[in-house]
């Protein structure tokens, strides 16, 4: 791989950048501004949904994901720490992501790490996100069975409890 002509001041600004991008879609829900990050052509490989080239998409896979039941209920992308490697202009990190509150004060999450290369002029041209799928499901476990033994399970995470974890109903 050929040299990043970024230097680090330039990555740590982008990188703010990102995490307010990230962070303003997580609070409006309104993911097109994530995507748009990226260049024309991104390549982000997300190893359980397989490898997306081009915003277009990965647009509605943002979208889908986000809007669909346990992503919905995921309220920020924070990160928990990052690391810039200038010299491939790249930056690491391990994203968290929380759900809502089930109603006692309970935060619930699973984490990724992120790899992201800048391209420059606020652009990113690749993501590779990685994580273990089942820790997400464990989470979203945790997180339907606290909101249900707390009354408060909404239809959509019972429907998922009975599709990938389980019945609900206080069946553990």
């Amino acid at each position: 791989m050929t040299g990043s002509t970024f230097s680090h001041d330039e990555l740590v600004e982008a990188f703010a950048r990102f995490e307010r991008t990230v962070d303003d879609a997580a609070r409006t829900r309104d993911w097109d501004p994530w995507v748009d990050q990226y260049t024309d052509d991104v390549l982000y490989i997300e190893h359980a949904a397989g490898t997306m080239r081009g915003r277009e998409q990965v647009r509605p896979w943002i979208w889908q994901t986000m809007e669909t039941f346990p992503g919905s209920y995921m309220t920020s992308f924070p990160s928990r720490w990052s690391v810039i490697d200038a010299p491939t202009g790249r930056i690491i990190c391990e994203l968290d992501n929380p759900m809502r509150d089930p109603g006692d004060g309970t935060i619930i999450s699973a984490t990724n790490i992120s790899i992201i290369t800048y391209a420059g002029d606020g652009k990113w041209k690749q993501q590779e996100d990685v994580y273990n799928p089942l820790r997400f499901v464990k989470a979203t476990i945790k997180w339907c069975r606290k909101a249900e033994e707390l009354g408060n399970l909404p239809d959509v995470a019972a429907e998922w409890m009975a599709k990938f974890g389980g019945t609900s109903g206080g069946t553990r």
